[in-house]
């Protein structure tokens, strides 16, 4: 996964909603939350623009994507 470049890991410890997956920066402890996409393994544009905005915010990433 794309998150585990920036540091995030997929937290697997307890319930985190059914239908949503949750990862940790390892560092900062800032949590992203994502709705498991389905009927496929495709993100939906909105989600994914959420997680560029998130990056951006922390520092992670610079410019426009």
């Amino acid at each position: 996964m794309l998150l585990t470049h920036f540091g995030y890991e997929k937290a697997g410890k307890g319930k985190t909603g059914g239908s949503r997956v949750k990862f940790v920066h390892l560092e900062t402890k800032d949590i992203i939350n994502l709705h498991k996409p389905h009927p496929g393994n495709i993100l939906k544009r909105y989600q994914v623009k959420q997680i560029i905005e998130k990056l951006k915010d922390l520092g992670l990433i610079k410019g426009v994507l």
